[in-house]
């Protein structure tokens, strides 16, 4: 299955850019520039082709700047089979269109809520130019600076305990290590027959659920010491976390629950560079969502600590970006409380991008909505090490639309054969010129 998953990939990946079709919708959108990627002050936007005869030629639309700002909206008539909607930007930003039916279909050409979905576009503006609204807080760095010199003085203790393993060549453990005011957990998987190995360390996307075994066993089989990281201070097996986690203690950076998880990333880290095992040079952090927010602030926290940085839509970029021009995407919290807000400046994840100096590979779908692109870049373009983004001009969030994420899929295999072999990869960073 994992072959024939990554053969779909390389196929989509390789694909040439081309207009997005909606199935039972007739519509196709051709962006005005393939790839979707426009300069500052041109005209983007996208040619719609409707095919005759279909029961929709009627649309009403709304093109927002960021998913939030309106910059125009209408009726589109497409009985003639052919309408455009185009804009421009003068300054860097993303350009969101959504389209909604007219009238009454017949029940038997009635869209389906995927189809729906599929009524949205988008273009990015001078994506590179992107930046956060505000600096971090002028006490950012000591804020954490104190942290993790109290987690210092925690000793790791690390406890582990056998676990089956699904791979003959691999052995497997659950790993308990003492964290500051809590405990991280999580499954290592380390390739048999003795010697040192790169390492691979896990953050998971949101939500209260068991890790998977097979995470880590699948690169170990490839020769990677890996560590999947719970999110929670739980069990890997176990699903036990409160749901409401990521909104609790959110109005006080001391008590939100996003302090004690960057926390835990941390001593993840501080647990594989303890370990005989590894090979003292190569260390790459990988996660999607809120997997990738936690990457983010690791590799924040810890300059010179993390060979690269691997991650797709990660969420926790531009938390409170309401009040600034951008819709906000998770963890939701609430900008009309001015304690929220504040506190939410100390966890952003763009707040964490100046201090990384590993090689980083950032993948961004262009309509995503749990992470939207505008935080994400406004991230990605503070990084201080050499970087590659992965535009996704047709991709929703990763759980909503893997088919559109080919491209991730496929360069992030490459950079992390590359840095397994070498312990190195090349980004591409004229990712945004075409």
């Amino acid at each position: 299955m994992r072959k024939i998953l990554l053969a779909v990939a390389l196929l989509l990946a390789m694909a040439p850019a081309r207009a997005q079709v909606l199935p039972n919708v007739n519509l196709v959108f051709e962006p005005l520039r393939p790839g979707s990627i426009y300069k500052v002050g041109e005209r983007a936007g996208w040619n719609i082709h409707a095919s005759l005869g279909t029961a929709f030629t009627k649309y009403s639309y709304e093109l927002r700047e960021n998913n939030l700002k309106l910059l125009k909206s209408g009726v589109i008539d497409l009985s003639s089979g052919f309408g455009t909607i185009a804009s421009t930007l003068d300054h860097p930003g993303m350009l969101y269109l959504r389209l909604s039916f007219i009238g009454a279909p017949e029940p038997a050409t009635q869209p389906t809520a995927q189809e729906l979905n599929k009524l949205t576009v988008a273009a990015a503006v001078a994506p590179e130019q992107i930046r956060p609204a505000l600096a971090k807080p002028a006490d950012f760095d000591r804020f954490w600076a104190a942290k993790l010199a109290a987690l210092k003085q925690v000793p790791i203790n690390p406890k582990l305990v056998p676990a089956a393993s699904d791979r003959e060549n691999v052995d497997l453990y659950t790993v308990t290590l003492d964290s500051l005011n809590s405990k991280a957990h999580g499954y290592l998987a380390v390739p048999k027959g003795g010697g040192k190995h790169p390492a691979l360390i896990y953050y998971q996307y949101a939500g209260v659920y068991p890790l998977q075994k097979s995470l880590v066993t699948d690169r170990a089989t490839e020769g990677w010491l890996t560590l999947d990281v719970s999110s929670h201070d739980m069990e890997p097996d176990q699903a036990t976390a409160p749901r409401d986690y990521a909104q609790i203690g959110n109005s006080d950076r001391e008590t939100s629950y996003f302090l004690n998880m960057y926390l835990r990333d941390t001593r993840a880290l501080d647990y594989i560079q303890s370990r005989p095992d590894w090979d003292g040079r190569t260390i790459v952090i990988s996660g999607t969502s809120m997997g990738g927010q936690q990457s983010l602030a690791t590799a924040g926290l810890n300059p010179g600590r993390v060979t690269a940085m691997i991650i797709s839509v990660p969420a926790g970029a531009d938390f409170s970006g309401d009040l600034h021009g951008s819709k906000r995407g998770y963890p939701g919290w609430p900008v009309d409380d001015p304690k929220v807000v504040e506190t939410a400046r100390y966890f952003d994840a763009m707040n964490f991008a100046p201090a990384i100096k590993a090689k980083s590979l950032v993948a961004f779908g262009f309509i995503d909505t749990v992470s939207p692109p505008f935080g994400i870049l406004a991230a990605f373009n503070q990084i201080q090490g050499a970087k590659e983004a992965v535009p996704m001009p047709d991709s929703d969030h990763n759980n909503i639309s893997p088919q559109q994420e080919g491209a991730y899929y496929i360069r992030s295999r490459e950079a992390l054969e590359s840095l397994r072999k070498t312990g190195d990869f090349a980004p591409d960073e004229n990712w945004h010129r075409q």
